[in-house]
């Protein structure tokens, strides 16, 4: 399903990222590439005034020259070292708050697609996608494309002084840089597919990872610390494999800059020393022209390392682009009704689902759900109540047929329109790190001491946290890790009771509990559902017996259909599931 949620995708390209990226924040780069600007300029004072040492200060043996001479370098070293304090600190500062900026529009468009893209990928894999897919942004609007484009001006700048020394010598090393910047473009060609690559490979990783923690005493429990450590060494090993090529490609740039460059430096001492000896070249020009040098490749050396960063850079933005371009669950469709009120007349008409294509999972699901009623939803394991119940609560859309709320067509409601009147209780109950208190506000945050009182009162949840030292302030460890099975379905149920809701789904939500705290629960549950229409699903037969209507689900179609009383007069199939579970 969420193949279809994909927009064709294209590479993320340096004129796309400058137009998103670099060219709303114009301003901050501009001064940042003006302050590079003033900083290289004033670098270049330095082999300027080594010429003049060497070729008149010194055998002039000018002192009040040489004063000068360390003042104003001195001075355009202060300057350096004030432009280099302040670019960093502008552009570096932005670059982070552009990353935190991302993540938070990231997660935003992850948490607004829809259930089948959760079920179809790793929450882990996730978190690396929002956390580490947006950090190489720092390269584009942090110090490192600046420095290209500053290194790229004290390139040429130096290029035009040397070309004024000596235009020979000047040919002879604008020769090996030329095929060394050949080289350099060819590699990161190479490279851009294996950053990409290694994004999803540490994806895949960090979400196993994450799964393996989530999972520890299941490991523990099956002895199966081995497997998990095979399983997380192969993973490492292929991330392994992948930087590996990534820094051949990276050696052979390296290698091939220090011989070429070094080749160009070897030509110089030697037409240098050439100039020098018939007197057409001064020591000091010698030396300034040496100086100017290395400031013209330094830059291009620079951009071996920048280019990679950069290349990186984009290879995570055409990752983090892909899930920009997702469409949400509530674009899906033609969703433009809002829901201003809603009374809870949910309606079923034959209604078809299927998981993968061609393997139905229900099959013409017809059924009415009056305002206020009670549906409950029994049948064997895997016979389709769970995704009745999804389908009530638009976690999934039907393949054929309709499901109407208050008449209205689902598919067409804006889901933030529906899913604030409803209330969801799952068997599979998530609570979150942190305090009783938080957990049962999280549907209501602004809710009163008073409605948190009453909530807590109507689902028991008082019955155990009055024997806790901190009460509902108690921390609870990850997912509820320090409570019991039937003390986390309670407030799951509080929770769901402080939201208030028009319509509740409770799947299993008497599963977890003991014979005693099921009985407190059955009677906090039939407040909670008083005039509000509810789908329960329920293995207990005996919780369902006053729900309104009772649907019996096989091999996902509707076996049978009526009251508890009427059902066990047809001695069917939920006759026998019933007098089964009262002889247990």
């Amino acid at each position: 399903m969420h193949k279809k949620n994909i927009k064709k995708r294209k590479n993320i390209t340096i004129s796309s990222a400058f137009k998103t990226i670099i060219w709303p924040r114009r301003k901050l780069v501009f001064i940042g590439l003006l302050l590079i600007v003033i900083s290289r300029l004033a670098s270049l004072i330095l082999p300027w005034k080594s010429k003049a040492l060497l070729d008149e200060i010194v055998p002039n043996k000018d002192l009040s020259g040489l004063y000068s001479l360390l003042f104003i370098v001195g001075i355009a070293l202060l300057i350096q070292a004030a432009t280099s304090f302040l670019l960093t600190r502008i552009l570096s500062v932005q670059a982070q708050y552009l990353i935190s900026e991302l993540r938070a529009q990231v997660q935003k468009k992850v948490l607004s697609l829809p259930i089948s893209f959760f079920d179809n990928n790793k929450s882990g894999a996730l978190v690396s996608r929002i956390m580490s897919d947006v950090e190489g942004v720092r390269n584009l609007i942090g110090t490192g494309l600046v420095q290209l484009v500053g290194g790229t001006i004290t390139a040429i700048v130096s290029l035009v002084l040397l070309i004024q020394i000596n235009p020979l010598m000047t040919l002879f090393v604008f020769l090996p840089i030329s095929v060394f910047g050949y080289i350099a473009l060819k590699a990161f060609k190479y490279i851009r597919p294996i950053f990409r690559n290694r994004g999803k490979i540490n994806a895949e990783v960090k979400g196993r990872l994450t799964e393996t923690l989530a999972g520890v005493r299941v490991i523990k429990g099956f002895n199966a610390e081995s497997q998990e450590n095979k399983t997380f060494e192969e993973g490492v090993e292929r991330l392994f494999l992948n930087v590996k090529k990534s820094l051949t490609a990276t050696a052979a740039m390296t290698s091939s800059s220090t011989f070429l460059l070094g080749l160009a430096s070897v030509g110089i001492m030697g037409i240098g020393g050439y100039f020098m000896i018939q007197d057409e070249m001064t020591t000091g020009e010698f030396l300034f022209f040496t100086l100017l040098l290395g400031f013209m490749i330094a830059p291009i050396v620079q951009m071996s390392n920048i280019g990679s960063q950069l290349t990186e850079a984009l290879a995570g933005l055409d990752r983090t682009e892909e899930l920009m371009n997702m469409t949400p669950e509530d674009e899906l469709g033609e969703r433009t009704l809002f829901l201003d009120e809603l009374k809870g007349d949910l309606e079923f008409h034959k209604v078809s689902f299927s998981y993968e294509e061609g393997k139905e999972v229900l099959h013409d699901i017809s059924f009415k759900a009056k305002a206020g009623s009670v549906i409950a939803l029994v049948g064997s394991s895997g016979s389709g109540k769970s995704t009745i119940a999804g389908l009530s609560a638009s976690f999934l859309n039907p393949k054929s047929g309709k499901i109407t709320i208050d008449g209205k067509n689902l598919a067409n409601v804006k889901l933030s329109s529906y899913r604030k009147y409803l209330g969801v209780v799952l068997q599979d109950e998530f609570l979150f790190e942190g305090s009783i208190r938080e957990n049962i506000l999280f549907s209501r945050p602004n809710a009163s001491e008073i409605e948190l009182e009453k909530a807590v009162e109507a689902g028991y949840v008082n019955e155990f946290t009055d024997r806790f030292e901190k009460g509902l302030d108690t921390l609870i460890g990850e997912r509820g890790v320090k409570l019991s099975g039937g003390q986390r379905q309670r407030i799951a149920i509080a929770r769901a009771i402080l939201a208030n809701p028009k319509m509740i789904i409770l799947d299993e939500a008497t599963s977890n509990l003991d014979t005693e705290s099921e009985g407190l629960i059955q009677k906090s549950l039939s407040q909670l559902v008083k005039n509000r229409t509810t789908i329960v699903i329920a293995h207990r037969l005996s919780t369902i017996k006053k729900a309104d209507q009772i649907l019996v689900i096989e091999a996902g179609k509707i076996a049978e259909q009526g009251t508890h009383d009427e059902l066990i007069s047809q001695s069917g199939r939920y006759y026998e599931l019933y007098t089964y579970q009262a002889r247990i």
